[in-house]
């Protein structure tokens, strides 16, 4: 994959207005040489993506690939509040933490993300969640320092792994809203 593309074969993009056809349809780009962005709509409310996405009884089942076991060691959903998850499979255990920077319920979120597998490599991903008539778009922006770091993370599979988190995702927030029903 050259740097200027995505897995899906996307070209970069400055096009801040990219959207999803459809629910389900996740879309990548690459705005600029510091900026990863994902979007997709779920077909699920605002307030109920928010929790989904910040609870961590949730969390284990969609973050992350399923060959992996995912693990919420901290989650304090709060300016300054730190969160933690620690991942296990065959090929070892792997640990991510960061710090929330603004939490504004059911609409934004902008935290710090690091691999503790190679720290002082930190992300900040900002959430936004917005509301389409019972739907909800959910774009995150991953920002990066340089444009070697980018395009470190995404020579891991970060596509494919955030695609695969998102379906996930969908199919928790399926079960919940089933259990609400």
């Amino acid at each position: 994959m050259k740097a200027d593309e995505t897995e899906a074969g996307g070209k970069n993009s400055s096009a801040a207005t990219q959207m999803p056809d459809r629910v389900g349809e996740t879309i990548f780009y690459l705005p600029s040489d510091l900026e990863v962005v994902m979007k997709r709509i779920f077909d699920a409310p605002r307030e109920l993506v928010f929790k989904v996405y910040t609870d961590p009884q949730h969390i284990p089942n969609w973050w992350g690939p399923r060959s992996l076991t995912t693990r919420v060691d901290r989650m304090d959903v709060r300016p300054g509040g730190a969160w933690r998850y620690v991942q296990s499979g065959e090929d070892g255990t792997y640990g991510f933490h960061g710090e929330f920077l603004e939490v504004v319920p059911p609409e934004k979120l902008v935290y710090t993300f690091e691999f503790e597998g190679m720290p002082g490599h930190v992300v900040t991903e900002t959430v936004t969640l917005e509301d389409l008539d019972g739907k909800t778009l959910v774009t995150v922006v991953s920002r990066f320092d340089t444009k070697e770091e980018r395009d470190g993370m995404l020579s891991t599979g970060m596509e494919s792994g955030a695609r695969e988190s998102w379906d996930r995702f969908e199919e928790v927030l399926q079960k919940v809203r089933e259990g609400l029903s």
